[in-house]
């Protein structure tokens, strides 16, 4: 009887390719689980798309071009710097203790500023303010973290000098623009039953309105477009940014500044804007501001256009007729690569060189601008970069006027 051959084995090749094959796919397995667990948990947070009335309105606005809102000057972006310069973070992105604040006790608010005009930085680009017997709360973020997650994403250094619940009754909510550090879930959700006025741009109502905010209460304003609440006139002003919650919705919801405009005081909030010549059709326009609260964090020269960064936000101060410059969006979340503290460093060296009045008061801390309160240094000195080292420059505009 014939013996029988055993039958071939596998090449070694083959089969290490078929391994690998089998890890691959158990990866991309995985991926698609872990992704699809992201969408759900974030759902919600996410928001909702514009449809409907609110839709058309938004297509009817100068701003609106083939399905989006447009910057009349486009935001330039250098991508591979934005990847590489992540190698390059400053180590002091983050305090390494809890920054000091004020808690301000709320029997504060019982009493009106005897200017008229009083003004409370709860951090970041969070502000209450008092003008004239109208309270606003700009851009509030009471939640953990800049995320749609709760367990992921940037994280705040320092508890809400106020808690959501102990503030004063507000009359208006200011909404710049739908990016998580400054629409948040968590502290919507908690407002759905604040007897209050929502004033947000295009298409930002949406969002509101899917969280539970009565329709009613809700005010979507256009470029130029203006409001009252009660004696006090909110003008929706341009600003040079961007929108988007997902990879999906970018650009679908517009984003502004604002002037607050009462019968003797005036306060212009930036939002998040780059550079771009509006901001002297602003102060033409509204100015001169007993107090201009500009953005000057989140930063970098790969993304000069997004954000002002500290030499161009004195410089917007001085276009916009700021009378005090109160730097915001700042020491809170680390979301750029610079230093925590090198955004008020740098905003101080810069409102010193061109002689321009600027408040930094700490987190919580209500000060009057007709009184400013002394320049305090109550952040540690860390290392960080001057202009001259990691200079940020808005396309076509040159350093020198």
């Amino acid at each position: 009887m014939a013996d029988l051959e055993a039958p071939p084995r596998p090449a070694p090749r083959r089969t290490l390719r078929r391994r690998l094959s089998r890890v691959a796919a158990a990866l991309a397995g995985l991926l698609a689980l872990f992704c699809l667990f992201l969408v759900v948990d974030g759902w919600t947070a996410f928001g909702k798309r514009a449809s409907g009335a609110r839709r058309a309105r938004m297509e009817a606005s100068p701003e609106w071009d083939d399905g989006v809102f447009e910057n009349p000057q486009p935001l330039w972006n250098d991508v591979w710097g934005s990847v590489s310069g992540a190698f390059q973070a400053s180590a002091y992105g983050s305090p390494s203790e809890t920054p000091p604040i004020v808690r301000p006790s709320p029997r504060l608010y019982e009493t009106a500023p005897a200017s008229g005009l009083r003004v409370t930085w709860l951090g970041h680009s969070t502000t209450l303010i008092e003008i004239e017997g109208t309270r606003v709360l700009t851009d509030p973020i009471f939640g953990e973290r800049s995320s749609p997650f709760t367990w992921m994403g940037p994280r705040r250094f320092f508890p809400p000098p106020i808690a959501l619940d102990a503030l004063p009754p507000i009359d208006v909510v200011l909404i710049s623009h739908d990016h998580y550090d400054h629409l948040d879930l968590p502290t919507i959700e908690a407002m759905r039953d604040w007897d209050v006025t929502f004033v947000a741009p295009l298409g930002v109502g949406a969002h509101l309105e899917y969280w539970g905010i009565d329709p009613a209460r809700i005010v979507e304003l256009d470029w130029w477009q203006t409001t009252h609440v009660g004696a006090l006139e909110i003008v929706s002003t341009p600003a040079r940014h961007a929108s988007g919650r997902t990879l999906l919705d970018q650009n679908a919801t517009l984003w502004s500044s604002y002037a607050l405009l009462g019968a003797d005081h005036r306060v212009y909030f930036s939002g998040d804007t780059g550079l771009f010549p509006a901001l002297r059709e602003i102060g033409e326009r509204y100015g001169p501001f007993d107090l201009a609260m500009i953005e000057v964090g989140a930063y970098d020269r790969a993304w000069p256009d997004w954000h002002l960064g500290p030499e161009q936000a004195v410089r917007a101060n001085g276009w916009v007729r700021g009378q005090l410059l109160l730097p915001i969006h700042w020491g809170l979340f680390d979301l750029a690569y610079h230093g925590w503290t090198e955004p008020i460093e740098r905003t101080l060296a810069a409102a010193d060189a061109a002689d321009t009045p600027m408040v930094t008061p700490r987190a919580g801390q209500a000060f009057e601008p007709a009184d400013p309160p002394a320049r305090e240094r109550w952040w540690p000195r860390v290392p960080w970069q001057t202009a001259q080292q990691h200079p940020v420059v808005a396309r076509g505009f040159p350093i020198v006027e």
